[in-house]
């Protein structure tokens, strides 16, 4: 019987993003969904969804789904870019909101920007229309498993 990170390497390995999210119930029941752009990076997406407002008035995406959806990608991003098979832990999260999300498609990218032995830093900045006008951004930092 394999682990969940086992699993995970191996989805990661065949680039079976579809099957990564299917095996992350919060991110799923999100709608997130991510693959690599033009440059091979990473990019995730968060498809508008009805349920996902949180300010109908606006319309605005709900600021804690926004906050999930950064805090998702940036593990996803550091367990897709370690070959370590331990699950890093977050230690912290911070996230500062600096638009209001509208009713369509987030995105997000990620920037490992220090990963020693212990601890691994995240940077992640999410927008919509113009990656130049962010939604948010977000820090977190994530311990890392002795050893690994």
């Amino acid at each position: 019987m394999s682990t969940f990170m086992e699993t995970f390497a191996q989805l990661r390995d065949e680039k079976r993003y579809d099957e990564i999210i299917a095996a992350l119930p919060y991110a799923r029941l999100m709608g997130v969904e991510f693959g690599e752009d033009e440059q091979g990076e990473l990019l995730f997406r968060l498809p508008f969804l009805e349920r996902n407002v949180g300010n109908v008035t606006l319309p605005a995406l709900h600021g804690g789904l926004i906050g999930g959806f950064l805090e998702n990608t940036a593990l996803l991003h550091l367990m897709w870019n370690r070959e370590s098979l331990t699950t890093p832990k977050i230690v912290d999260f911070s996230l500062d909101y600096l638009r209001s999300g509208r009713a369509q498609t987030l995105y997000a990218q990620c920037e490992i920007t220090k990963q020693g032995k212990r601890v691994a830093h995240v940077l992640i900045e999410a927008w919509q229309d113009d990656r130049n006008k962010p939604v948010a951004v977000a820090r977190a930092h994530f311990l890392l498993s002795p050893g690994s």
